[in-house]
């Protein structure tokens, strides 16, 4: 947040807040992604107050005001309102579950100080889908969260490769994903060990395939295996708790669908 020199700095920018703590009496622990900062940490004076809680809610998009006044001060924040997700999808489990555990992956594995403008951007239209229409979301938004979480891997250096099979090099018919590289394998090339292999669900390489709820869990597992093993694994911790709520919903929505 400071300049060169050193000396204080303000910036006015949209953020979208993925972190709330209470701080002391009235104030509030508020970290948020940016386009031009990445992930900022700051602290918001009266961010603890009934206006305060509206505002600084995870999933809510944010004018923000950031103030640093010298080199070691803590981030300052203030700001209004953009867009509130929070608020509208209180009644909404899975669209919930998907907004809370973006906002937990963003925080927990995004560098703090890194512009990351893309991935802002995607962030940014995944939220902005789940507030907007969370009864889509609940029914077909699965895919955009997914989706979401390649893209987290990609922007971590942990990107997966579905482009072609890495053992025949063909493009079509692209079955599964080695746990170990994280590339395709078609369905020729996977061979008899196929069994050791990750499903690839076909919406994920495929845009003209929608896919159905035991597509989307797949697609989850695959993405969740990464980031266990890349993300968190690489730190000795465990996916977040509310990643793996997100996955236990899904599954027994599943499993639901498939004892009617």
């Amino acid at each position: 947040m400071l300049n060169k020199s050193g000396t204080s700095l303000q910036r006015e920018a949209p953020a979208l807040v993925v972190f709330v703590a209470p701080q002391g009496e009235n104030g509030a622990r508020v970290h948020m992604l940016t386009e031009q900062d990445g992930l900022v940490r700051a602290l918001a004076y009266g961010g603890a107050g009934r206006a305060g809680r509206a505002l600084w809610q995870p999933g809510n998009v944010v004018k923000v005001r950031l103030t640093q006044r010298g080199e070691g001060a803590p981030v300052q924040v203030s700001g209004e309102l953009l867009y509130g997700c929070a608020a509208r999808i209180l009644s909404m489990p899975l669209a919930l579950a998907m907004m809370q555990s973006a906002c937990v992956l963003a925080d927990a594995t995004l560098p703090e100080g890194e512009p990351c403008p893309a991935f802002f951007g995607a962030t940014l239209k995944l939220l902005s889908f789940i507030g907007y229409s969370p009864d889509v979301a609940e029914q077909t938004g699965l895919p955009n969260y997914i989706e979401w979480e390649l893209a987290l891997l990609d922007v971590l250096g942990f990107g997966l490769d579905l482009s072609c099979c890495a053992v025949t090099g063909q493009t079509s018919d692209l079955a599964f994903v080695s746990p170990r590289t994280g590339r395709a394998v078609s369905r020729e090339g996977a061979g008899v060990w196929k069994d050791r292999l990750l499903p690839l669900p076909a919406f994920l390489h495929d845009p003209t395939q929608a896919g159905s709820w035991p597509d989307w869990l797949d697609g989850l597992r695959l993405s969740g295996h990464f980031l266990a093993r890349d993300a968190f694994g690489q730190r000795h911790l465990p996916l977040p708790a509310a990643r793996q709520r997100l996955l236990g919903r899904v599954e027994k929505l599943v499993a639901g669908a498939d004892a009617t």
